[in-house]
């Protein structure tokens, strides 16, 4: 999908589907073509990639009808718009916990290159766009996307004033990072994290926005499907790295156990273990 199309998709309810993409290789965009996804999740948070590889990683997946949404380091408005040059179709915003950062970013997002004091009058609403200014920002934003994700005891107190935020297009969930500031560290069936997660999702529909669950340990689909049913509707499943970490375990202990080696013992961390942090 390209961005205005997922936007609607994410609006409306519709079920779209993607996966992170931690490798740069050119290899992986036809693969990603084919297994009919609709976004891709380039991570610059926890994952270190350049501007250049990012940028290039956006363009090629745009250009198969994919849409890239690239996570910036930290919420502010100078890092969304730096994603945006670079190719995204939109932003995904991390430890976002007020709708004053939301506000701020809408203005990064939606109203590039406006700027200064002339972006703080129009998202103030203290001033107005002539109509060849606004024509001129649809034109050059078209259909830029602005997701955050909400990860934090202070954003579930101020969930309402969030998910209700103008110019908010989706919820992703950090279900890693919100588990540990919940206090039940990796424990996603915990009732306290899945109240939260349910909590989270009911907002998010009522108020018309897309919300999904980022999950990439082995069990992910079955928590996705639980979560879909409560009305979830972006599915970002693991990444390049936990599938194949993941498909290359089973394969090797499978061999081990015909060949009487036994089951491989050792585990990595973080997104080496096909685990990644979300």
């Amino acid at each position: 999908m390209h961005a205005a199309e997922l936007g609607k998709a994410f609006h409306s309810g519709q079920q779209t589907f993607g996966t992170a993409i931690l490798s740069p290789s050119p290899t992986w965009v036809p693969v990603v073509k084919a297994a009919g996804l609709d976004f891709v999740f380039i991570d610059n948070e926890h994952t270190p990639m350049d501007r250049e590889k990012v940028s290039w990683m956006c363009h090629a997946y745009r250009a198969i009808g994919v849409a890239p949404l690239v996570r910036i380091p930290s919420p502010e408005a100078c890092w969304a718009t730096m994603a945006l040059d670079a190719g995204a179709a939109g932003v995904i915003v991390p430890y976002v916990e007020t709708p004053e950062q939301i506000k701020t970013l809408r203005g990064a997002v939606k109203f590039r290159p406006l700027k200064g004091r002339r972006l703080q009058e129009v998202l103030d609403g203290s001033k107005t766009l002539n109509p060849e200014t606004e024509t001129f920002l649809a034109d050059f934003n078209p259909g830029n996307l602005l997701i955050i994700n909400i990860e934090s005891t202070p954003a579930l107190e101020n969930l309402e004033a969030l998910v209700n935020s103008p110019g908010l297009d989706a919820v992703l969930v950090g279900p890693h990072d919100l588990s540990v500031n919940i206090g039940v560290p990796e424990d996603y069936r915990h009732p306290q994290q899945q109240d939260a997660i349910a909590k989270i999702i009911g907002a998010c529909r009522k108020a018309n926005v897309g919300i999904g669950i980022h999950l990439g340990h082995e069990d992910a689909i079955d928590l996705q499907i639980d979560y879909a049913k409560l009305g979830a509707n972006i599915l970002m499943h693991a990444s390049d790295i936990a599938l194949f970490a993941q498909a290359l375990r089973q394969d090797f202990n499978k061999f081990r156990q015909a060949t009487g080696k036994g089951e491989t013992t050792g585990e990595a961390s973080g997104t080496e273990a096909g685990k990644p942090v979300v």
